[in-house]
């Protein structure tokens, strides 16, 4: 009987028990269609690849391109399932044998040899957080002592060919969907200061997942910014123009220049900024305002007293000033997390500064320590620091939504609605409310792409928003139009089918298409009732798909710290592109499978430059040198 970690199915299923203890036989339910059924694994089977005769019916919510990668998963699980039992009647070349008589290994015995293989060859020991050398451990003991690894030689070619043969099988199942879906094109760039270079890193997403595409290194030589943008355009034209809608970059003051390059090429597409990225610098701007400056330089100088004091008196005040409890505010925010400690450690800090041991301390204590102290026994701190807090929740929430790959477009106008709305509700004066208006909608269109206001607009969840009152909106509905379809008789249809849809005429005004606008995925909500306006349909399937942060390519660029200088070596300049194309797909195919792969910390193999070679991707292609002069621009 196979193992239960070969059943693909259950991944897809939430299990509520079995009837019988050590049975088959359980109560599940879809996670894609919320069908409950009771049965086992050959009823998930059937359920999911859409066979009848077995007592259930066809997943609803699976469509055929999904369907098909679940065809595949199957016959592939056949396969090794027959190949488990062609090994267990007729032994191959390799066989498994029992260990000989008189020898028996310990477990700790194993697992020193273990780490001795990790220190000697100076490997970095997050490697066993991996899912493939978990497999590999397995693997290797259930075959047997008499195991023998590959060569230097295999591993750098008839190996590296099948597992690039592979993951371009699952990279395919995902180039399929870019059609109807569309995709964006994710450049994240960051210093290499061991080559004292640029790497840019350049993936392609889609709701099926995620791809790594290029690897390209940026020096400081002149004439590389045409050279770049020449490599991006050959990205473009691989992927199809036709299936990117934008490209999100995290190159900074380098996104004007390559952005105005690119679009000159294709300029239906849209060059956008990370959004993330963007809400951090709006924050920071809006924590420039007088009052808003003032409450944190005080809670600044309450932090750097209290901490001085804690080094005279630990004992009385044992609080950690440092503590916060999200690491994301902290990473974007730090402002809001000074503040927000300091306010919820107001009744201790007014207790401490009435005690007899801070009077004594404070004979000592630096001449501000008095005006620090006025401060937390007064009222306008603690007010204009609550005030501060309810300004910014509603950005820091955000903040930490946004590291969900499942981020949909029309949340990020959503989300600037309801700050405004917070700070309206919040009774801040006049001119403050003034400020912070201008701010946003000075710095909006600047920060972010129109593509957040044609989402907002055609994302159902939010219908009925007053999105057409809205400036800031319409503008950005107005630039996406007009950057999508370059014929005007296009855009007339676009702008009158959206008309059809705000006055809920044919099927956007039936009963389950109103019900459905907050319970469906809004992809899917359009492919159910946008029929009759197919324009308009095909424009939100495509905007509604995109994501508009680079966070999910974060964790696979942080591990592309060090050179592959040695690995390029052994396996020679032609191969490197493979290697790292295999590499990263495997790590974005472990996260898309919901395996655990974290690999932080310094690694001693990873990403490559060589001398004459700077694009690293899936083709050994002999490319020019790329190079930029972008110091300081990343």
């Amino acid at each position: 009987m196979p193992p239960e970690s070969d059943k693909w199915g259950w991944k897809h299923v939430s299990v509520f028990g079995g009837f019988d203890k050590g049975s088959g036989t359980k109560r599940w339910k879809c996670n894609h269609c919320n069908l409950r059924y009771n049965g086992s694994y050959s009823r998930v089977r059937a359920h999911l690849l859409g066979f009848s005769g077995v007592g259930v019916k066809s997943c609803p919510a699976i469509d055929r391109s999904l369907r098909e990668a679940f065809q595949i998963l199957e016959e592939e699980r056949l396969a090794r399932r027959k190949k488990r039992i062609s090994g267990s009647e007729k032994p191959g070349k390799r066989i498994r044998t029992s260990r000989p008589s008189g020898t028996c290994v310990s477990k700790e015995d194993v697992d020193d040899i273990v780490a001795r293989f990790f220190y000697a060859d100076g490997l970095n020991v997050n490697v066993v957080n991996s899912p493939y050398f978990r497999e590999m451990t397995k693997a290797i003991a259930s075959y047997g002592p008499r195991y023998e690894p590959p060569s230097i030689d295999e591993l750098s070619d008839s190996f590296l060919s099948k597992e690039k043969g592979r993951v371009e099988k699952s990279v395919a199942l995902v180039k399929e969907s870019w059609t109807h879906t569309g995709c964006t094109i994710l450049c994240v760039g960051r210093l290499e200061s061991m080559l004292g270079c640029f790497n840019v890193n350049i993936f392609v997403s889609s709701p099926r997942g995620l791809v790594f595409v290029k690897a390209v290194y940026i020096d400081d030589t002149d004439g590389a910014d045409n050279l770049f943008v020449g490599v991006l355009a050959d990205v473009i034209t691989e992927v199809g123009p036709g299936n990117v809608l934008q490209i999100i970059s995290h190159l900074e003051h380098a996104n004007l220049l390559f952005g105005s390059l690119i679009l000159t090429k294709f300029p239906h597409l849209f060059w956008s900024p990370c959004t993330s990225h963007s809400i951090h610098r709006l924050m920071d701007e809006i924590a420039e305002l007088d009052w808003i400056k003032s409450v944190v330089i005080c809670a600044k100088e309450i932090e750097q007293c209290i901490i001085t004091y804690q080094q005279f008196s630990p004992s009385m005040f044992p609080e950690n000033l440092k503590g916060c409890p999200d690491p994301l505010a902290l990473k974007f925010a730090p402002f809001f997390c000074i503040v927000q400690r300091i306010f919820e450690l107001k009744q201790p800090l007014q207790e401490l500064v009435v005690s007899e041991e801070w009077k004594q301390w404070k004979l000592n204590a630096p001449e501000d320590a008095v005006n620090i102290e006025a401060a937390i026994l007064g009222d306008n701190l603690w007010s204009s620091a609550r005030l501060l807090l309810q300004l910014f929740e509603p950005f820091v929430r955000l903040l930490v939504i946004l590291d969900i790959d499942r981020l949909v477009m029309g949340d990020i106008c959503n989300w600037r609605v309801q700050a405004l709305e917070t700070v309206r509700s919040k009774g801040i004066g006049g001119v403050t409310l003034n400020q912070l208006e201008e701010l946003i909608e000075n710095r909006w269109d600047v920060l972010f792409s129109p593509l957040h206001a044609a989402g907002y607009i055609l994302n159902p969840r939010y219908f009925g928003n007053g999105q057409a009152k809205d400036k800031t909106v319409m503008r950005g509905w107005k630039a996406t139009v007009e950057r999508y379809e370059s014929e005007s008789a296009n855009r007339r249809l676009l702008r009158e089918q959206l008309s059809s849809y705000w006055r809920l005429e044919g099927s956007f005004g039936d009963e389950d298409a109103v019900d459905c606008r907050d319970k469906m995925d809004p992809v899917v909500w359009w492919e159910n009732f946008g029929f009759e306006t197919p324009h308009l349909q095909t424009l939100a399937t495509k905007v509604l798909s995109q994501v508009s942060s680079v966070t999910m390519c974060q964790e696979i660029c942080q591990d592309n710290c060090s050179p592959y200088l040695e690995t390029a070596n052994r396996f020679g300049v032609e191969r490197v592109e493979d290697l790292v194309y295999v590499q990263n797909n495997l790590r974005i195919n472990s996260q898309r499978n919901g395996m655990s792969y974290s690999l932080s910390g310094t690694r001693n193999v990873n990403s490559c430059s060589l001398s004459g070679v700077k694009i690293l991707d899936g083709a050994c292609v002999d490319q020019p040198k790329v190079t930029a002069s972008i110091q300081g621009k990343l």
